[in-house]
Parts: C-alpha cells; sequence; structure tokens
C-alpha cells in the first residue's frame, strides 16, 4: 500500500460542515489502497481565541502552561475528525503530538522538531487504522509539551511525511495552489503547476501565507515533494520539488 501523509488547515475544518467534508476525502484516499496519515490545525481561529482568552486572565501569557493551552487547539481538530471517520465505517484513531512521537527542543512558543519516532503511527497503520495527528505540536525529552509557532502544523506534516518515508506531503488549504503573483495585489493571477524549494521559500517568507517556510525550508533539505491545493476543489494544486 502507498502511504499518504496530508494536512488540512483550520479553514477546512471551521464546522461541523467541513470537517466531514474533510471525512469525506480522507476516506476517499483511503479506498485507493492507501495507508492515511492526517495532520490536522485548529478549528477556525481557535487558537486565537485561546490566545485572546490567555491575555483576559494573565495580560501576558508564556512559557510552559500557555503552550499546554494552545495545543488543546489541535487536539479537538483531531478527535473530532476521528469520531466523524469511525462514525463512517472507517477505523481511525487521533494522536497528539507527544503520541506521534514529535521530539522538540524546549523553547516554548518556538520550539523545533529534533526528531521524530514514528513507531507508534507505523503501529496503528499496521493495524488498518488512518492516523489523525494533531499538528504544531510536540514534547520535550523531559515530556513538556510545545508548540512549533503559528503555521506549525505544515513543519508536522513536512517532518512526518519525511520520517515515514512517504512519496509526497499533501497540504490542503483554502487556496488552490500558489499563484504566480499576489491574488490580492492582482486577482487573476495565474496558479502556478510547480515551483522549486527556493523559489516557494522566498514567497513564504515574504510573507506569503500558503505554506510556513520552516516547512518549505524543511522539505528541501530532505528533498520531501510538497503540494499545495484546495480541500474545497478537486484541482491539482502546485507541487513544491526540485525544478
Amino acid at each position: 500500500m502507498t502511504l499518504v501523509v496530508q494536512k488540512y488547515g483550520g479553514s477546512s475544518l471551521t464546522n461541523a460542515k467541513r470537517i466531514r467534508n474533510v471525512a469525506q476525502r480522507i476516506a476517499k484516499t483511503k479506498e485507493r489502497s492507501n495507508n492515511v496519515v492526517v495532520v490536522v490545525s485548529a478549528m477556525g481561529k481557535t487558537t486565537d481565541k485561546l490566545i485572546k482568552l490567555a491575555q483576559r486572565v494573565s495580560g501576558c501569557p508564556e512559557g510552559r502552561e500557555f503552550d499546554r493551552l494552545l495545543s488543546t487547539g489541535e487536539i479537538v481538530s483531531s478527535v473530532l475528525l476521528a469520531i466523524v471517520l469511525n462514525s463512517l465505517g472507517y477505523d481511525a484513531i487521533s494522536l497528539t503530538g507527544a503520541e506521534a512521537g514529535i521530539q522538540t527542543d524546549g523553547n516554548f512558543g518556538r520550539a523545533r522538531i529534533i526528531e521524530v519516532f514514528p513507531g507508534r503511527i507505523t503501529k496503528e497503520l499496521e493495524e488498518g487504522k488512518i492516523v489523525i495527528v494533531a499538528g504544531f505540536q510536540g514534547v520535550t525529552k523531559q515530556g513538556e509539551i510545545t508548540t512549533l509557532g503559528r503555521g506549525g502544523s505544515d513543519i508536522t506534516a513536512v517532518a512526518l511525511a519525511i520520517a515515514l518515508r512517504a512519496k509526497i506531503c499533501e497540504i490542503y488549504t483554502d487556496v488552490e495552489g500558489i499563484r504566480n503573483a499576489d491574488p490580492r495585489i492582482v486577482p487573476n493571477a495565474g496558479r502556478l503547476e510547480e515551483i522549486s524549494y527556493e523559489e516557494a521559500l522566498e514567497l513564504a517568507s515574504s510573507g506569503a501565507e500558503v505554506i510556513h517556510p520552516r516547512a518549505v525550508e524543511l522539505g528541501w533539505i530532505k528533498k520531501m515533494p510538497i503540494l499545495v491545493a484546495s480541500s474545497f476543489k478537486d484541482r491539482p494544486g502546485t507541487i513544491i520539488h526540485s525544478c
């Protein structure tokens, strides 16, 4: 069986209807004789709401407790998606970043992945399960929960694709791919079928919000192709690779 790693952003999981839509897409991928690992972001504006809530009670939250709070958004998404898939007759399991074997340094709020130990994921896949991983988070050697910074679920997905030796990492969001100009300035900007890691990193680093620059950088180092496509339409998207 082919291993597929997919990531779904918060805009794809805003409400129950969209979560069911994502579940249907994952089910179709599974039906094509694929092992499936899915990384999810928090639903919609959940992270922003958690930040504002913490600010109301603290003023300037940071550190260990703040990371533990923010990590819950992705956990909620992963559990809800697993519940839907199970209700559709598919055997799915949700895992936190720690359970998925994502080990990070201790830099709360902007941790970096040190290593991925995919043993638990591999075991679940061997049992035929669809594995849903909460993105944006990991755990230190000391067992402390950390977060990877805003947009960190992209990094989680690419790191898992590399560790699991997938052929490609698929990033699904609310856009149909990477465009040849900023659509906010050029409304009719065309979609690129492919783009180099270097060009994608330049775009991401200069403010394009399609994919996290550290995810592109990691893919470039390990030569992991990355597909950026829409979760709402069946369109080809854009492949980031060595052109």
